[in-house]
């Protein structure tokens, strides 16, 4: 966030090379969807909420405190039942940490009041005036602090945010060239994975003749991994000269990417009846081995008719692991877009929605920047961006943008 936030600010007035933005400047913060109250609501910038916010952020605590009450007597009762004590005792644990912002939050707002008072009373006294105006003042912005952390954490949570992530990128149109930059994502999300200190696994990859990528996937692990990575699901598009042309022509190409949280083996129970498991002879990289034996594995899901084919491992045995494990990603995944779609209605300007017909973002090699058309942010240094670094600028801003949208759910379901 710190590093969105120096963006932000430095838009106000001169950009630095590398940030620029294609005028006028539709930064999520900035954005016209976005109602007023929160243009300009950030990580480092809190400025005052809203008085319909505050007002609705009011009644959800004093809920929780009042159900904090009956918890806390109802767990002081001698003759609660085991079972009916856990889950009590569960409940509250998980509002301990709201109510720990609370109780910050109601001592704060005492401390504020007394500093009026003494403000009012020491009128006379200049010195006296000027250290209590400037307490006060600390005290308004630690306010602010702890209202926007209460607000963040009351706003609904998607739970598949902590989990690891398996990533799909495929070549689209464009042919060799499409292949090649598929090669070039995939390699681009290994970097940034190491960088973060995630695990990366490589699931399976298909070559083309150029030795360019097909499609490939991989398994990634790390604190949060789909959480940060889940916006880059979508078409992304380069533009640049291939290195199959001869006349030096820009070409423009495209490549699909999608990222699903990894399930559990309790999130998905495939039943062997819905199977349909087929073995064949590994077509490309594995040796002489893997060409002679029928180690490549494909399974077929027959109520849904979703299909993973793995081939990258010599072992029949070790393809039928990775084949299951990106079907149960597959199935987890479907059943949580249709979950959310059910619970919210998924607005149409909602971003990240995971549409792969959505152009997501755009690599201009010949002019050296990267633009994700969503936030409407350019990066000016594409070599970065291939290797990984800096991509924080399109996630941080993506995210922002879904907790903007889930503040103004929260205001408009009162």
């Amino acid at each position: 966030m710190r590093t969105l936030a120096k963006f932000i600010c430095r838009s106000l007035c001169i950009l630095p090379r590398h940030f620029q933005s294609t005028p006028p400047f539709p930064h999520p913060i900035f954005h016209p969807r976005i109602p007023f109250f929160l243009r300009f609501y950030s990580a480092e910038v809190q400025p005052q909420l809203s008085t319909e916010l505050l007002g609705i952020m009011e009644q959800r605590l004093s809920a929780i405190e009042y159900r904090s009450a009956t918890l806390n007597n109802l767990l002081n009762q001698p003759e609660i039942p085991p079972s009916e004590y856990a889950r009590a005792n569960k409940e509250l644990r998980k509002l301990s940490s709201s109510l720990h912002l609370i109780n910050e939050l109601r001592a704060k707002q005492k401390e504020i009041d007394g500093l009026k008072s003494l403000v009012a009373e020491c009128s006379d006294d200049k010195d006296m005036l000027n250290m209590a105006t400037e307490e006060m003042g600390q005290a308004i912005e630690e306010e602010r602090r702890l209202q926007h952390l209460l607000l963040k954490s009351l706003l609904p949570k998607d739970d598949a945010d902590e989990r690891d992530c398996i990533l799909e990128v495929r070549a689209g149109t464009g042919g060799e060239e499409a292949s090649l930059f598929a090669m070039d994502i995939f390699k681009m999300y290994e970097k940034y994975a190491h960088k973060n200190g995630w695990k990366f696994v490589v699931v399976d990859i298909a070559q083309s003749d150029f030795k360019g990528y097909k499609e490939a996937s991989a398994a990634i692990a790390g604190d949060g991994a789909f959480g940060k990575l889940k916006f880059e699901s979508g078409i992304h598009r380069v533009q640049r000269v291939p290195v199959t042309e001869k006349l030096g022509r820009v070409h423009t190409s495209a490549v699909s990417v999608a990222i699903l949280p990894q399930a559990d083996e309790v999130d998905v129970q495939l039943k062997n009846e819905d199977l349909k498991i087929d073995t064949y002879r590994s077509g490309g990289s594995g040796g002489q081995h893997a060409n002679t034996t029928n180690s490549a594995v494909r399974i077929t899901h027959i109520p849904t008719g979703i299909t993973v084919a793995i081939q990258d491992e010599r072992s029949q045995h070790q393809n039928k692991a990775k084949a299951l494990k990106v079907l149960c990603a597959k199935l987890f995944e479907m059943e949580r877009v249709r979950a959310h779609s059910t619970r919210s209605k998924l607005r149409s300007e909602q971003i990240g929605s995971g549409d792969r017909s959505e152009r997501i973002r755009t690599y201009n090699f010949p002019q050296g920047r990267v633009t994700d058309h969503r936030v409407g942010i350019t990066y000016h240094s594409i070599d970065d961006v291939m290797q990984g670094e800096n991509l924080e600028v399109f996630i941080d801003a993506l995210l922002l943008q879904e907790e903007m949208d889930a503040i103004a759910t929260f205001s408009s379901s009162q």
